[in-house]
């Protein structure tokens, strides 16, 4: 019941009084009957089920295909009791209201919540995905260093009011969002002084003078988990604030135009996620992360700077999560240390040195998958900027390795839909096959755009296919996605076919 205790921890914690989930739709928390913001995608009946648990019994199956509502009480341990209201035949839909008393009754009708394991706090956010077989419970736990309460930021409330991505703060100027890719205005209050509004502590203000600028991640009532990052500048100290979902999201939410999944089952080898700044590498990464906790059985060490989306693991799995800065001091440090701690998954929130790139493509080669990100431009730039991170002499043994460690490329950007808000992804997808592997090994890698487009029964995909498709089916408009392709020429050709 680990994944339900963990939502309902969410409602506690943003002082509502009512979740609701439903297949086909997303999560709802309401506070009196008002909405709270909560980022969750939309649900599967697998996942309504899963997140359900011991309270979707047979019984209450049969009941619930006979067309009844099924009442019972939740009693959570850690959370208190809750009213649970389960109804409906096609999409499966659960209401959990606080306000039942505490003991339970004798009636047969009552889940108790399983026992909370005794060990002690790990660094581990709020969210879980849904496990498809566990054998111990797990509990809900903020990561060390984030507040487990959440502090007050009108600014970030309201940029969480317009679905903005980013905030920007800067000493003595208006507050500006990043919305669906555009800026624009939030307000026009100035920001009268940005580590005040931040609420910044004597040490970090003391550690932002000292350094010149600071990153943390902290809650704000009513919004979440942010990602903040401060600098001081020409006119003063200045802020770039991301909005988080409060859940790592599933892969199949994200929209991906094709399957990845098989790249979380792979034993070994290096998976590079890469993308300019804002085209959703981070939420990518979280996504097959989380996939591999529910759908492996495996110790998963995380390297984040700092920890961003939430990633729990069902019982069959274990995470380990380490902040660059403030559990080790570098992702090198912490890679080494990774490879003592009997991992089967590592994440590498970035991959830019080159001794974090040589340790993780010596775990990739020992027996360890490893997940990074990258910030490169396409699947060929990702593996240039591998090879330009070394001097000349050093260059032809790391092109050996990763040739041999390599197993796939993943090269994002998030292109505005055509109709509604928001944005889609769309990818270059480069798997590592002999071909592949040959031209890494040689250094050829102006020809791998070529072997990407000849590679489509080997799943491979170009960009200019991908948004080719997009275009067609009507999600993203031709002009956006002009904009969007490393080739118009390749995405006109496609467009013909």
């Amino acid at each position: 019941m680990a994944w339900i205790d963990s939502l309902l921890g969410i409602v506690n914690e943003r002082g509502a009084d009512e979740l609701r989930v439903g297949a086909g739709h997303e999560p709802q928390m309401l506070a009196s009957g008002v909405p709270k913001r909560l980022s969750i995608p939309k649900m599967s009946r697998r996942d309504v089920e899963d997140l359900l648990g011991e309270l979707l019994s047979p019984e209450r199956k049969a009941r619930i295909a006979a067309g009844e509502k099924v009442e019972l009480r939740y009693d959570s341990k850690q959370h208190g009791a809750f009213q649970v209201v389960l109804s409906g035949e096609d999409e499966l839909s659960a209401r959990f209201t606080k306000g039942v008393s505490a003991k339970p009754p004798a009636a047969p009708d009552v889940a108790p919540s399983p026992p909370a394991p005794q060990s002690p706090p790990v660094a581990a956010s709020v969210s879980v995905t849904p496990a498809r077989e566990s054998f111990a419970p797990t509990s809900t736990q903020i990561p060390q260093g984030i507040p487990s309460a959440a502090v007050a930021i009108p600014f970030v409330v309201e940029a969480a009011r317009v679905r903005a991505s980013d905030l920007h703060l800067a000493d003595g100027e208006a507050p500006v969002v990043r919305v669906d890719g555009e800026l624009r205005a939030l307000s026009r209050e100035k920001t009268p002084d940005v580590t005040e509004v931040l609420g910044l502590s004597s040490e970090q203000r003391s550690a932002l003078a000292t350094r010149g600028s600071l990153d943390f991640s902290m809650r704000v009532d009513g919004v979440g988990l942010v990602r903040v990052h401060t600098f001081r500048g020409a006119s003063g100290v200045a802020a770039a604030v991301r909005l988080l979902p409060e859940l790592s999201p599933s892969l199949a939410s994200l929209g991906m135009p094709l399957p990845l999944d098989d790249l979380i089952m792979l034993p070994h080898g290096l998976v590079v996620v890469c993308g300019p700044a804002g085209a959703g590498k981070s939420t990518t990464l979280a996504a097959l992360a989380q996939e591999a906790l529910t759908a492996r059985s495996i110790v998963l060490v995380t390297l984040e700077d700092p920890i961003e989306l939430g990633l729990v693991a069902p019982g069959k799995s274990i995470v380990r999560r380490r902040q660059v800065g403030r559990d080790v001091a570098t992702f090198a440090a912490g890679l080494r240390d990774a490879l003592r701690e009997d991992p089967d998954v590592l994440v590498v929130g970035e991959m830019r040195d080159p001794e974090t790139i040589t340790l993780a493509l010596t775990a990739a080669e020992t027996g360890h998958l490893v997940l990074g990100s990258m910030h490169s431009r396409s699947a060929a730039s990702a593996v240039q900027r591998v090879f330009d991170v070394y001097p000349p002499e050093r260059q032809a043994h790391i092109r050996a390795q990763l040739a041999e460690a390599l197993r796939a490329v993943i090269a994002q950007r998030l292109v505005p839909r055509a109709v509604g808000s928001g944005r889609l992804p769309v990818l270059e997808l480069l798997r590592v096959t002999t071909a592949v592997a040959n031209t890494i090994r040689e250094g050829r890698t102006a020809q791998i755009p070529s072997l990407v487009q000849a590679g489509r029964k080997e799943g491979m995909l170009p960009l200019e296919r991908c948004l080719a498709d997009r275009v067609r089916a009507g999600e993203i408009t031709l002009e956006d996605a002009r904009s969007a392709a490393f080739d118009p020429a390749s995405l006109a050709t496609y467009l013909n076919d």
